[in-house]
Order: structure tokens, then C-alpha cells, then sequence
């Protein structure tokens, strides 16, 4: 099953997952990145890359966080998001919203 970002990416933008994906499955917007689950090799990766633990394989979702799967699937395919291939800053906000997380 593929993997799938959620709520704790929202206004963090960390990239680190992005870099040790070995397919680019990632795609990102103002706020957030996303995962494309037909491009997605099911790796595993990304999850232990990410600070802010926002990356669940789907079978291992909370029940809560269901909702990002169809989340992901439908925003990667949006207008406004673009696939992104290699580190970049993340937002003005992430540090914050990480402390928030308590990471």
C-alpha cells in the first residue's frame, strides 16, 4: 500500500522525505506536500525521513487520518501543485508548527 502525508505537513514543508525518495513520488502546494499513491513504490523511506511525522504507510493510518488518502490522491492532480524532485526550504512556519507537535 502506498504511503501517505498528513495534517502534521500542513504549514511545515520539510523536504527531508523528498530527498531520500527514490521515485519522486512527491508533490507539493503552498502549504503542504503530498504523495502520489500510483507512484509510490511502498518503500518506506520517507516515513523515517520525516521530522514532523506526518507519513503513514496506509494500512498503518489512525482511523482519524483516514481522509488524507483520498487528500493525497486528489491533490496531486490539482492545478495548483507541482511534483517536486529535490530539497527546498521549508516554510516560515514549520519550526513552529513542529515545536507544536511537540518534535
Amino acid at each position: 500500500m502506498p504511503y501517505v502525508v498528513t495534517e502534521n505537513c500542513v504549514d511545515c514543508r520539510f523536504t527531508d522525505c523528498v530527498e531520500v525518495c527514490p521515485v519522486d513520488c512527491f508533490y507539493a502546494d503552498a502549504k503542504q506536500l503530498y504523495i502520489h499513491p500510483d507512484e509510490c513504490i511502498d518503500c518506506g523511506a520517507c516515513e523515517f525521513a520525516c521530522p514532523v511525522k506526518a507519513i503513514f504507510n496506509e494500512d498503518d493510518l489512525p482511523a482519524e487520518l483516514r481522509s488524507w488518502i483520498d487528500i493525497n490522491a486528489e491533490r496531486v492532480d490539482a492545478s495548483d501543485v507541482s511534483n517536486i524532485t529535490a530539497s527546498e526550504e521549508p516554510l516560515p512556519t514549520a519550526a513552529a508548527k513542529k515545536a507544536s507537535l511537540g518534535l
